[in-house]
């Protein structure tokens, strides 16, 4: 029961700090002024574009694809394909029924796991093959990827070499979810990877990983091109200039 409260506790504490950290990094990003135009060319001249844009460097990662290494492309679309996949194959063990869409994902998930493994061992590769990209990591880049690595064998582990008990194991899960605490398999491999994950969501908003958020935060993706038509004024200058001269100046044409 002492190992059930530890671990339970423990992811507790991790998304009350996940979910903090991400809320308060989300709202500085929000608040921080962008009083420039710096659409990173060519930028599309309308809203609808460049929700169109934001769509293509979300879910193709376009401007990675546009590089010259055309594996980096591929093997950030492969982790990050799998990583989603896993993710809604965890669906099942906080929710009972567990719905009929994550019951099809299942066999994709199980086996997505090493997808996400050879993609994480590319990346990492690529730390350090590439030289110039070599040149810019740091020993941060190297441990994340390792934790997720971590994290990506450990769960393997659990599904084709150590099987750990999965209903008692949903239980402890709901458990937590519902704060009726359930025994906690004592596997080492699942252990391990429990502890990984709580590592990585107590690290997360204070990581590079808060690109996933900071993208639609990016003035050289959300803004349009419209610098010609439109003055671009950040609210906390017009703010300051209505405060001192009464009139903000006209947009110039």
């Amino acid at each position: 029961m002492v190992l059930t409260a530890i671990y339970a506790i423990s992811f507790y504490l991790a998304t009350l700090i996940l979910i903090g950290g991400l809320a308060y990094k989300i709202i500085e990003y929000a608040r921080t002024p962008a009083p420039l135009k710096v659409p990173t060319m060519p930028a599309p001249l309308t809203t609808g574009g460049v929700v169109v844009r934001m769509f293509e460097e979300v879910v193709f990662f376009k401007s990675l694809f546009r590089s010259h290494l055309k594996w980096t492309w591929l093997l950030g679309i492969m982790f990050h394909a799998a990583l989603l996949v896993i993710l809604l194959r965890h669906l099942r063990y906080f929710i009972e029924p567990v719905w009929w869409w994550v019951v099809l994902v299942q066999p994709f998930g199980k086996y997505g796991s090493f997808a996400m493994i050879v993609a994480l061992l590319g990346l990492l590769g690529r730390r350090f093959l590439v030289e110039r990209v070599n040149y810019i990591s740091n020993p941060s880049d190297y441990l994340m990827l390792v934790l997720l690595l971590v994290i990506g064998a450990s769960g393997t582990m659990t599904t084709f070499v150590a099987h750990t008990d999965i209903v008692q194991f949903k239980a402890f899960m709901l458990g937590v979810l519902y704060f009726d605490w359930q025994p906690l398999p004592a596997d080492g491999p699942l252990l391990v990877h429990l502890a990984a994950v709580i590592l990585l969501m107590v690290i997360f908003p204070f990581s590079k990983l808060l690109h996933a958020p900071g993208i639609f935060f990016s003035p050289s993706r959300n803004q349009v091109d419209n610098a010609r038509e439109k003055r671009h004024l950040a609210p906390w200058a017009l703010a300051k200039f209505e405060t001192s001269r009464g009139t903000p100046p006209q947009p110039s044409v």
